[in-house]
């Protein structure tokens, strides 16, 4: 009788390789701050790194396509007054990004699809709540603009963007600083791990802990935690000889780990991104020039080692990418964005396949862009699992997308079609640059922007601003021409580009 020795995994042989070089994003001066956040955030339209700014918090974002050296003088978005320390993109709008930072605010940002010529410095909102520095942000897996932030104060707030407000504060839960907060699949529980050394699920809603469990490591390095597919959680920690670890729990039973993986001594702490249709786990260290993997299955030993991507440069932050964004036709499961001292290097796993046929088991419907639920629905307690999309046909990002409100949303308001510059009273629409230079005060509303009341000008003033608004509506509208005219080339060489790779 034979005996198997080798278990079976579609996903054993996966294999981690670099893009080439002229696929990397060069001559990009990455934050040096200390905080252990992933200073990059993805999508299938955009990167995003914190970076080094002077006289505040700055992050550049970045098309994908836009690889090589970057400009010194590629336009950033600036708006914060202190070190940038955490930013997120929305999962429902691929052109909204939210950044938290040390000068206590959060700020909520549309990107324009064409490429700015000057720094974005206006937010499309600023959300005040905390009075300590925010390190941690998390967008609602399910609902519309719902958006969670951990700040030093021990507060998290869970927001809604659209209108500004906050919808719920967890005040009480925390007796130290949050080191990591998660959301579970269908977003009706967090996970969170506090430098109490506590690892707790909170109901955020009922504002009450379902479970905790205390020293789930017993070192004294921060803990991280995440959701698995199932609703089990991975953390990731110490032992008391500094030994890195990797441990599975059972909500229901926190007494003991249903498993527990030791690795290496380093003070590095260990990021975990969690890939819910392959059930991977990726370890990513800070200061670390390697990045674990480990399947995660419902057979002992519950948590199998896969492999080890090692290279030579150690990594100051890492961007993990969504997985409508990855390539299915070459088979890659997993994207990285390592972030060096000066640059940022894709890093791709792929399943080693021969065939070039769509490979169902490894691409199963993944969660799409469009929202389950709306924040008010979510907020009365209403649950739903995340909209499934295909990726039999890959997935294509939409050049521009509207974010659909049931009442009003600031997040509605378009970003301006002609080049950005910096939000001065320049950027402002006619009537009110108008009224600026014509009619003295104007109020502007801090919740709708653009909102005004201009005061009207003389009777004498008249015929003057009706040709100056004529003069300004004839310029504006050749300059928009101009720019639909360049986006279409810029189109046509990027179609041009893929068509020769």
């Amino acid at each position: 009788m034979s005996r198997r020795v080798v278990r079976q995994s579609k996903f054993r042989h996966v294999f981690g390789q670099a893009a080439k070089a002229d696929q990397a994003y060069e001559d990009i001066r990455v934050s040096k701050v200390t905080w252990d956040s992933s200073f990059c955030a993805v999508n299938p339209k955009f990167l995003a790194i914190i970076v080094e700014a002077g006289g505040g918090g700055a992050f550049i974002v970045l098309p994908l396509a836009k690889t090589g050296r970057v400009d010194k003088n590629y336009p950033l978005v600036t708006g914060h007054t202190a070190p940038v320390l955490d930013i997120d993109w929305c999962p429902h709008n691929d052109n909204v990004i939210a950044s938290a930072s040390d000068d206590t605010t959060i700020m909520v940002w549309q990107i324009p699809d064409y490429t700015p010529m000057r720094n974005i410095t206006e937010p499309i909102i600023t959300l005040e709540g905390h009075s300590k520095r925010v390190g941690i942000l998390s967008w609602h897996p399910t609902a519309r603009n719902v958006l969670l932030s951990a700040g030093g104060d021990n507060v998290i707030i869970i927001w809604n963007v659209g209108t500004g407000e906050v919808l719920l504060s967890l005040d009480d839960m925390h007796p130290d600083v949050i080191h990591s907060v998660c959301w579970n699949s269908n977003g009706s529980l967090l996970a969170t791990t506090c430098k109490d050394k506590t690892l707790r699920i909170i109901d955020p809603r009922k504002g009450q802990v379902v479970a905790e469990r205390a020293r789930p490591h017993e070192g004294a390095r921060p803990l991280r935690a995440v959701f698995t597919a199932d609703g089990k959680l991975l953390s990731t920690g110490f032992s008391r000889m500094s030994e890195r670890q990797l441990a599975l729990w059972d909500p229901n039973n926190f007494e003991e780990p249903v498993a527990l993986q030791e690795m290496d001594t380093s003070n590095g702490v260990l990021l975990p991104f969690y890939d819910p249709d392959s059930s991977i786990v990726y370890l990513c260290g800070k200061g670390d020039s390697s990045i674990r993997y480990f399947e995660i299955t419902d057979e002992p030993p519950f948590v199998h080692y896969l492999n080890t991507f090692s290279s030579k440069e150690p990594q100051r932050g890492m961007g993990f990418m969504p997985k409508r964004g990855l390539d299915v036709s070459k088979c890659e499961i997993a994207r990285f964005y390592k972030l060096h001292e000066r640059k940022c290097e894709p890093i791709i796993m792929t399943v080693p396949r021969k065939s070039d046929l769509f490979q169902d088991d490894l691409y199963p419907d993944t969660p799409g862009p469009e929202p389950a639920l709306e924040a008010d629905e979510w907020l009365s307690g209403q649950d739903a699992e995340p909209v499934l999309i295909s990726l039999r046909d890959g997935y294509v990002p939409p050049k521009h997308r509207e974010l659909r409100v049931t009442k009003r949303n600031i997040l509605d308001v378009r970003p301006p079609s002609g080049p950005r510059r910096s939000q001065s009273a320049s950027d402002a629409p006619l009537s009110v640059r108008s009224a600026l230079m014509h009619s003295g005060p104007i109020y502007v509303s801090p919740y709708r922007p653009y909102t005004t009341r201009p005061l009207c000008p003389p009777p004498q003033q008249q015929h003057t601003l009706e040709t100056l608004l004529e003069e300004i509506k004839a310029l504006r509208e050749r300059v928009q021409a101009q720019e639909q005219r360049i986006t279409a080339l810029e189109n046509m060489l990027c179609e041009l580009v893929d068509c020769t790779d």
